[in-house]
């Protein structure tokens, strides 16, 4: 393939130590030579090095910048083509400038995502490392960088390409005994279609498993804390974070719009989410609050459900409890600080077996074991290590599924004795959907829509 060259800047804009010009291309290194002066011409310097010099404005001779410049030279770059980086200072202005030269010498500006698209296209990565590389840009936890930095090294495709290569083999032999019948038995073809679906099957079932997990730490898990006023619910947040975020009174109400933050817990990535207290209120803005609490309440994945121990359970508190009864939920009974009010033995029933948490928020006392439960509930405490391989992008997991389907649609038609011609349609349709995770039958729409969610740079 032939592609023009493109120019961005990859390192985030604003000030900072040191800011990145990356360009991509054949004519790259020639590009970067117009801009720069030093000891020797770029055309000369050996393949990944970084040499010093100058960013030289060629129209008015003027120092645009003071630079290290690396050179890598095709195949081995990211993107399979010559790429030159010019290391300059940080900040909006200087690079801008380095930018503005390269464009003006020849370059173009590179679309969102186009360095990681041409790896893709020059055959340097498949498509579902491409996007691995996007959730390891967007990581929020340990855990979710660990598991998006095995998919850019390719530990899904690896798993992919087998059950694909596993299918492909079936489906040959099934060729074989339809144009040369005499060569093999039909019992025989239907006892290898029996055998190599049903292990398909399974593989992709054991991947499926760690779908749940693998999606939550790639997008966070929406969790919202509800509860009457002035039960904690915004010293919780605080508590959570690390950080006064929402103000916390004495006066019910405070809490009058929704409060969102990230927070890591225990390598679980919770988008967390404070409501306004919900009670009956005459004030048109609390209520406003409170309208909007209902509503995000019926998005979450996890609910944290505030109870105040110095307060008997009231009406408001039983009708929380009967809203989310069909939710994950963790009741977090706080101000273990002052007397006792509340039934203990009723919380327990309400909570139908679901995890209940005595917290002292002003006291710093309880978030060890809600953290805990909270691993717990989603992670069974830990995540699985070793080779397993974890599935987390939300259209992987639905062509994971959808091939899965297939697979066990052609294995009850083998049970039927349906003509295995007719198998072989389902078998092969398994293969196609399988491929189009790592982008071997895949439509140029969808690889356009993907490498645009990417920053401009990468």
């Amino acid at each position: 393939m032939e592609f023009d060259t493109i120019a961005a800047i990859s390192t985030a804009l604003g000030e900072g130590a040191i800011g990145i010009v990356r360009l991509s291309g054949d004519h790259a290194i020639a590009i970067a030579d117009k801009l720069y002066k030093g000891k020797a011409s770029l055309q000369e310097v050996p393949s990944h090095t970084i040499v010093y010099g100058y960013i030289i404005d060629e129209r008015t001779g003027q120092r645009v910048e003071e630079a290290m410049v690396s050179i890598m030279r095709a195949p081995r770059t990211f993107t399979r083509e010559d790429i030159v980086e010019i290391n300059c200072h940080g900040g909006l202005v200087s690079v801008n400038r380095v930018l503005q030269l390269a464009l003006r010498n020849g370059a173009r500006l590179a679309e969102p995502g186009e360095f990681t698209k041409r790896a893709f296209l020059n055959g340097r990565i498949d498509l579902s490392q491409a996007e691995g590389v996007i959730d390891l840009i967007r990581s929020k936890t340990d855990r979710a960088m660990n598991v998006a930095l095995g998919q850019v090294e390719g530990r899904l495709s690896k798993k992919v390409r087998e059950l694909r290569q596993d299918l492909l083999e079936t489906v040959a032999h099934v060729e074989v005994n339809i144009d040369y019948p005499e060569y093999d038995a039909q019992q025989m073809t239907h006892n290898l279609l029996m055998e190599k679906s049903g292990s398909v099957s399974k593989e992709i079932d054991q991947i499926l498993a760690t779908a749940n997990q693998g999606k939550i730490l790639r997008e966070g898990l929406s969790t919202v804390i509800v509860g009457r006023p002035n039960v904690g619910k915004s010293s919780l947040l605080n508590s959570l974070v690390h950080e006064n975020k929402a103000i916390v009174t004495e006066v019910a109400g405070t809490t009058r719009d929704i409060i969102e933050e990230y927070v890591n817990v225990r390598g679980v990535p919770l988008k967390l989410i404070d409501t306004a207290g919900i009670r009956e209120t005459e004030d048109i803005v609390e209520r406003i609050g409170v309208e909007r609490s209902r509503q995000v309440l019926k998005e979450a994945e996890l609910i944290l459900l505030v109870l105040n121990y110095g307060e008997l359970l009231s009406k408001e508190d039983e009708a929380l409890f009967e809203a989310v009864k069909q939710m994950n939920v963790i009741v977090i009974i706080n101000k273990t600080d002052i007397p006792q009010q509340i039934d203990l033995k009723r919380v327990e029933e309400l909570a139908e077996g679901r995890p209940v948490i005595t917290t002292s928020l002003i006291q710093d006392k309880g978030i060890d074991d809600l953290e805990q439960a909270i691993a717990s509930l989603f992670f069974e405490g830990e995540l699985e290590g070793g080779d397993v391989t974890y599935v987390s992008n939300t259209r992987h997991i639905a062509l994971l599924e959808q091939a899965k389907t297939t697979i066990d649609d052609a294995i009850v038609a083998i049970e039927s004795g349906v003509p295995i011609d007719l198998i072989q349609i389902d078998i092969t349709r398994a293969w196609e959907l399988l491929g189009e995770i790592i982008g071997d039958s895949v439509h140029e729409s969808l690889i356009d829509q993907l490498f645009s969610q990417f920053c401009l740079g990468k």
